[in-house]
């Protein structure tokens, strides 16, 4: 979590891009996206040589060559593209470097064919004055970036302050949120990842992170190595520049070559099907599509230009018989009437196996959106295994459901559900676990298939939970009345006593 002195230090650099003349709060992060990215290289390069130095051995993995960057331009040599040589030279020279060596250089990187050689090939530097690179540029040595951590929390940050801006904030969802989803599917090393709705690639970021923190051994094999650093990640976006900020996001956070696509998902040409075991997603839910755009091997499982509804059949497309899902939905998938609603639904519960409904209080998405949400977690089967579904009624997310988001005491149960969530639906592989036989009238519970289907498969968690009412015994109006008249004749009596010490006659 970003607070204090390091908040304000990133505060400082969004303003003076604001004051430099660059208003658009997304080509301010993708700049500063390149700008980290380039810091990053150098830091790459600093860590080959100091291994050099110990080892008395040639540099191996040298980002920065040795020699000239010969372009069209003046020749210039590559050690002057590093963060550490070009922040310590002139204003005019910096921007020269920058400008015309080291984007060309950005855009050289990355394996022939690439995904990152591709999304790089339109890179383009836009700072306007060197007085504002100057400034950005020592505003940005300013923020410690060394520890992953604290870099992945900078970057989110930044990624929240163009949400807040109110542009562009469809692209990102509440990193508590994406937490919970990654926690509940639980990647393993040998996952292929993807995630058909990438925009920064969050989802990614944070399964990455898992895999760190719960399988540290990727690192000690080389297989499980290059298989996270490469097809272990795969995104797609429809706009070039969410696809080039999520294949730097995911390289900032450790992913060496990760593929992140431009593409529209639901077009004829989307991802390749049956290959992904793991698809993790907040899919967009704006409308709807034209017909004519829309895969026909999609609508062919449902005719519909709902979007949500198209994504989920082109998640359970992507992936292999065995793969799981955790994907965000608008409230309407869960109950809408339409026949699209209904056979998609049907299709999740009777074909595949549906494991659970997390419903999501409808602040979670504010300030930008109100929408009511829910997750579903599903897995591809395509011969059925739905037995029960678990539901569970998330109340409170650890932040407020206002427009302000502020963060609650997370260790109070009523203002954060989420960790009793990840508990409850842990505790369901054990033998015995009480989710098995708690009442509806619970926060969570289960509902078995037959149930469902009986209700036309509505998957809205309230159709299922029993609500309690207190009850509350009346007094008959007789007694309350006879109260009533005690309490006169009271006054009365006191009325007559306070005239009586007055001294006026009764």
């Amino acid at each position: 979590m970003v607070t204090g002195e390091l908040k304000s230090q990133i505060d400082k650099v969004w303003d003076a891009f604001w004051t430099g003349g660059i208003a658009s709060p997304l080509a301010i992060i993708e700049q500063i996206t390149y700008l980290l990215f380039i810091r990053r290289l150098d830091d790459l390069h600093t860590l080959a040589e100091n291994k050099a130095n110990r080892t008395g051995q040639p540099i191996e993995n040298r980002v920065f060559p040795d020699g000239q960057d010969d372009n069209d331009r003046a020749p210039r040599d590559y050690n002057d593209l590093r963060w550490s040589v070009f922040s310590n030279r002139s204003s005019d020279e910096m921007f020269t470097i920058v400008g015309q060596h080291v984007f060309p250089f950005l855009q050289q990187l990355g394996e022939k064919g690439s995904s990152y050689a591709r999304n790089m090939k339109d890179a383009r530097f836009s700072i306007p004055t060197a007085a504002l690179l100057v400034k950005v540029v020592d505003l940005l040595a300013a923020i410690p970036m060394e520890d992953r951590d604290t870099k992945g929390d900078v970057y989110e940050y930044m990624l929240s302050k163009m949400a807040t801006a109110g542009t562009n904030g469809q692209f990102r969802t509440p990193r508590h949120i994406i937490k919970l989803m990654v926690d509940m599917t639980a990647p393993t090393p040998a996952d292929t990842i993807i995630d058909p709705a990438a925009g920064t690639a969050g989802f990614l970021v944070v399964a990455g992170e898992y895999l760190r923190e719960h399988n540290p051994e990727i690192f000690t094999d080389a297989a499980s190595r290059a298989h996270f650093n490469g097809p272990a990640f795969t995104g797609y976006d429809s706009d070039e520049v969410m696809a080039r900020i999520g294949s730097m996001n995911l390289m900032l956070h450790g992913v060496d070559n990760p593929t992140m696509e431009r593409g529209d998902s639901l077009a004829e040409l989307h991802p390749t099907t049956e290959s992904y075991s793991l698809v993790l997603a907040n899919p967009p839910f704006a409308g709807s599509l034209d017909y004519e755009t829309t895969a026909k091997d999609l609508l062919d499982v449902v005719k519909t230009k709902k979007t949500e509804l198209l994504f989920l059949v082109l998640m359970l497309r992507m992936l292999k018989n065995g793969g799981r899902a955790a994907v965000i939905v608008p409230d309407g998938v869960l109950f809408g009437s339409s026949k699209a609603h209904k056979e998609l639904r049907r299709i999740l519960v009777e074909d595949h196996k549906l494991d659970a409904v997390v419903k999501l209080p409808s602040g979670v998405f504010k300030p930008y959106a109100g929408v009511s949400t829910a997750i579903l977690f599903f897995t591809k089967t395509s011969s059925g295994g739905t037995d029960s579904v678990w539901f569970y009624d998330v109340q409170a997310d650890g932040f407020s459901l206002d427009d302000k988001r502020t963060e609650l005491d997370a260790a109070v149960h009523e203002q954060n559900n989420l960790p009793d969530a990840f508990a409850r639906w842990s505790s369901l592989s054990g033998q015995g676990s009480p989710e098995l036989t708690r009442a509806r009238t619970a926060q969570s519970f289960m509902v078995p298939k037959a149930e469902i289907a009986a209700q036309g498969y509505d998957l809205s968690l309230n159709r299922y939970k029993e609500v309690e009412h207190e009850v509350i015994v009346h007094r008959s109006p007789l007694e309350i009345l006879d109260d009533l008249a005690k309490l006169d004749a009271e006054i009365s009596a006191g009325l007559v006593e306070l005239r009586v010490s007055l001294g006026a006659d009764v």
